[in-house]
């Protein structure tokens, strides 16, 4: 029997000896009930660390960097010979070609799957401004602030058997609303998406990988799209969904991140929010590095949910600094947890940066009726009884209906939805407007702000016939879904 096997099995019994103890103190003194629970529920914590200990997920990182240690002292032991001796010389160099994902340097290919492989690698440009954390078996980063741009490119693998629009990734147990888990699934690049290989680069270096990647670029000629993602966002997980988007959109140009200190739990809200205001300026720099010096001809920017603040801000200081040099092609402000009155106001400032800038907003966004009850004024993504926000230069797209699970979080539709990744990829290879010509399920409405668009998917075997218009929520004349 493993380890972990024993300690979960212990961890079992601790729980029922506490719930045990718990209902047999009801009646006693608090004094008693105080140490006797108390007790019980230490004995609990005991378990469950043992459980995370004999974890496979942690036996793995242990086993990893043993072997990360090792190669690393051997690689040391042939660089103080390497001079004396051409062999040792050699040796030094072999070890160093088994050791690159430990010392984190990016291939100069694309690092291509095996033939025959169940897997392919999207490569993802990133920027960010989290701090690194110590690890013998590949390059990570923390949820703390580091202050600086750090700039590098990561190989992420999707297997063939991906199901649109889902970020496969292993099974685990984590305690809820901590960054803690107990156990999780070995991860297969056949299954999942992983990480094959990622590493810091100079901005000379990674300039030249963009360029090639643009390069070769056919569908989405010259073009790229940068992702910057919300709150309660790991920075690997920020790596899947950028690497999800571009794969899920068959988007062939170079596909960036850029990834600012969330905190990655539930617990983060407050901390989330000043990490993305601190991380303006690195932001700002990062975008004019895409837009100015990689060569793109054809930048896109989507940015989600608490994403927005830092992003809206940066977009606001480059309108005002240099209005007729930027060049951005469309914004896509997905469920932005920003004040609706703020938002209303910077939108007015920045428009004439990009092309296009569209919203996506949802009535039934859990964490978005969080944020507006926690703030106590509605968020620039949610749609209050008054209607969802309509700005001048903002086309309004309410995704409300992209969800009918009741106990869905729906604060990630635009990247879970097959049409409305449609939508985007159309939005950002043509720019084709108004909505309703990229997507017949986008529909019309008029409200006494102005119009807006609602999505509204079809039936199984409806057809949409042409002249949409709405009023408010209802269907007054024109394209409905019809049965044949």
């Amino acid at each position: 029997m493993s380890g972990f096997t024993v300690a979960a099995s212990i961890a079992a019994l601790a729980l029922l000896t506490y719930l045990f103890v718990r209902y047999s103190t009801n009646h006693t003194s608090k004094m008693l009930r105080v140490v006797a629970r108390g007790g019980a529920l230490a004995l609990v914590g005991v378990a469950i660390a043992g459980v995370m200990l004999f974890s496979p997920a942690a036996l793995k990182r242990d086993t990893s960097a043993r072997v990360s240690s090792t190669l690393q002292d051997q690689i040391a032991q042939a660089r103080e010979h390497a001079s004396q001796d051409a062999h040792l010389r050699s040796r030094m160099e072999a070890l160093e070609g088994r050791g690159a994902a430990v010392t984190a340097e990016v291939e100069d290919d694309e690092a291509l799957p095996p033939e025959n492989a169940d897997w392919q690698v999207v490569p993802v440009f990133f920027g960010t401004d989290r701090e690194t954390q110590p690890d013998n078996t590949r390059l990570q980063y923390s949820s703390e602030r580091g202050r600086r741009l750090e700039l590098g490119r990561a190989l992420i693998s999707v297997p063939k058997s991906h199901q649109v629009p889902n970020i496969e990734r292993p099974w685990a147990i984590k305690l809820p609303y901590f960054d803690v888990t107990i156990y999780e699934q070995t991860e297969d690049p056949a299954q999942h998406f992983t990480i094959q290989n990622i590493g810091k680069l100079t901005q000379e270096e990674f300039l030249a990988r963009v360029r090639t990647r643009l390069a070769r670029s056919a569908r989405y000629k010259d073009h790229a799209i940068v992702f910057v993602h919300g709150y309660n966002t790991a920075f690997d997980s920020a790596l899947y969904r950028t690497a999800q988007l571009s794969y899920d959109l068959k988007f062939d140009g170079a596909a960036f991140l850029y990834s600012w200190p969330s905190g990655g739990a539930v617990a983060s809200y407050t901390y989330d929010r000043e990490s993305a205001q601190a991380s303006e300026p690195y932001l700002r720099q990062f975008l004019d590095i895409v837009v100015r010096e990689t060569g793109a001809k054809s930048v896109s920017i989507i940015a989600h949910s608490m994403g927005n603040q830092p992003l809206l801000s940066v977009l606001r200081d480059m309108r005002q600094t240099g209005p007729n040099e930027v060049a951005i092609n469309e914004v896509i402000l997905a469920a932005p947890d920003v004040d609706a009155d703020g938002f209303d106001n910077v939108a007015r400032r920045i428009e004439g940066i990009a092309r296009g800038v569209t919203l996506y907003v949802a009535s039934n966004d859990r964490a978005l009726m969080v944020s507006r009850n926690f703030w106590r004024n509605p968020r620039a993504g949610d749609v209050p009884p008054g209607g969802p926000l309509i700005v001048s230069g903002v086309e309004t797209i309410d995704i409300t209906r992209a969800s009918t699970d009741s106990l869905a979080l729906n604060h990630s539709g635009y990247a879970e939805n097959n049409d409305l990744l449609q939508d985007i990829g159309k939005l950002i290879l043509s720019g084709l407007r108004p909505p309703e010509q990229r997507l017949p399920t986008l529909m019309r409405t008029a409200s006494p702000r102005g119009d807006y668009w609602r999505y509204l998917p079809l039936a199984a075997g409806a057809r949409v016939e042409t002249g949409a218009h709405e009023t408010g929520a209802h269907v007054e004349t024109g394209e409905i879904p019809t049965t044949p």
